[in-house]
């Protein structure tokens, strides 16, 4: 497998940064594939007194198998465009997010 980020990833020193499209107030949380060089997510969690951050990030650490304090929300904390950072290895995180990318949105 190669190391090759997908487009929403990138490497800032030791740590991946993830960019994160969300839309919140959605049925349920989930990803929804790629917008604009970014995993769009969709939040089941309104954008009110960090709901829907909060519900990205534990939703991300459940989804890449890491504990919620491996990730930070490091820009966009009131923008829909937001970037994550990662304190993770490589591999697994690219695994994960190519398959996140590569799945249907769920319905």
């Amino acid at each position: 497998m190669t190391d090759e980020l997908p487009a929403c990833l990138s490497r800032h020193g030791e740590r991946l940064w993830l960019a994160v499209s969300v839309v919140p107030n959605a049925k349920r949380t989930g990803a929804d594939g790629a917008h604009d060089g970014a995993l769009r997510v969709r939040l089941a969690a309104p954008p009110v007194d960090g709901k829907a951050n909060e519900t990205l990030l534990a939703w991300l650490a459940a989804e890449l198998g890491l504990p919620k304090r491996a990730l930070a929300l490091v820009r966009g904390q009131t923008a829909r465009r937001k970037w994550v950072e990662i304190d993770a290895a490589a591999s697994p995180v690219i695994e994960t997010l190519r398959r996140l990318l590569a799945e249907p949105p769920p319905r």
